[in-house]
């Protein structure tokens, strides 16, 4: 009787595995349709949706992302640029609420986040504030910056 309990677990797990992929290619032909401007790639991959922005689409296609009510995302948090060159983390984003304060305290928890992650600079948002910072890892702290630097392609 356990075999077959079993069997039919691993029966309902490959279905809900391919109910989950059929769902992220709705939301990834979705999103690709609405933000066709502002999205450069999309890829499922590991049963994730990932999208790749360019820097100044980033902080609308949050908002979108948070605010669609096709899209429903409740909840947006460390989102992590990566440098495709050399596959080092650049920047590590923390989205709060349109609601919700950005406070010394959201930096102190994003810097936490990035103890092990290491990226070279840090984005608080709120969706309607933006705050960037650059990390100095010798002197172990964080200095704000007006904008995160362009990145050019080669």
């Amino acid at each position: 009787m356990e075999f077959c309990n079993f069997k039919k677990k691993l029966e309902e797990k490959e279905t809900h595995k391919d109910n989950m992929i059929d769902n992220l290619k709705k939301l990834e032909t979705y999103l690709n349709s609405e933000l066709s401007i502002k999205i450069r790639n999309s890829l499922i991959e590991n049963n994730e949706l990932l999208i790749e922005v360019d820097q100044k689409d980033l902080v609308q296609v949050i908002q979108f992302l948070k605010s669609d009510d096709n899209c429903k995302f409740r909840q947006l948090i460390d989102i992590a640029g990566v440098d495709p060159q050399n596959n080092e983390d650049q920047i590590l984003v923390e989205c709060k609420a349109p609601s919700v304060k950005i406070t010394q305290a959201t930096f102190d928890q994003i810097a936490r986040y990035n103890l092990n992650i290491q990226s070279r600079y840090l984005m608080v948002t709120n969706g309607l504030d933006h705050y960037f910072c650059k990390m100095d890892y010798d002197q172990q702290c964080y200095s704000f910056i007006k904008d995160l630097p362009k990145y050019l392609q080669k």
